[in-house]
């Protein structure tokens, strides 16, 4: 690993702590060890170290469900998905992907950029899982499209709600209707 990825693994664990929106290279460079002209000298701008950041946290993502076993059924899959994303280490990533994804709404760069990217991978390692869990591939877009989304509004929702229960059915007749859906 070079000098230029380390820096980015651990700029990430800075931002997985600290958060994205409002981050500032000097303390970030301090916490971590380095110089804030450092940063710049190995990625060239605080945008490039943005974009490594979320692609270090997307990756993370990523692998965690690619390491996941396959599911007996469609249905398994979605929960333990779920079970995946509810986990700490996804949670932190999802934070962030979610202000990122925010600021690249308002066509800030480099996160619209980078949340493009961070999509298709992320949408990459859902479809494989699930269909290693028995999805049909023909229909594998469009159940990641409703999983993805679906996840996305109850990870939204999570913080702000008081009790988890709704939510917790909502998971499960989620994962009912994936399973009808790659089974028709």
């Amino acid at each position: 690993m070079g000098r230029r990825d380390e820096l980015a693994e651990q700029a990430t664990d800075y931002v997985l702590e600290a958060g994205l929106i409002g981050l500032s290279l000097r303390p970030l460079a301090a916490a971590i060890g380095t110089s804030d002209r450092m940063l710049n000298y190995h990625f060239g701008s605080k945008d490039e170290l943005v974009a490594s950041v979320l692609g270090v946290s997307n990756g993370r993502s990523a692998a965690q469900i690619q390491a996941l076993k396959p599911a007996a059924t469609v249905r398994e899959a979605v929960l333990a998905l779920w079970a995946a994303l509810t986990g700490m280490e996804q949670q932190r990533c999802q934070r962030m992907y979610v202000e990122a994804a925010a600021l690249g709404l308002l066509g800030r760069e480099p996160y619209a950029s980078a949340v493009r990217q961070a999509n298709g991978v992320w949408l990459r390692a859902l479809r494989d899982f699930l269909v290693a869990s028995g999805a049909p591939a023909d229909r594998s877009k469009r159940l990641v499209t409703l999983l993805d989304s679906a996840f996305m509004g109850f990870q939204l929702d999570l913080p702000l709600d008081e009790s988890d229960a709704d939510i917790s059915q909502a998971v499960q007749d989620l994962a009912d209707a994936i399973e009808s859906l790659a089974t028709r």
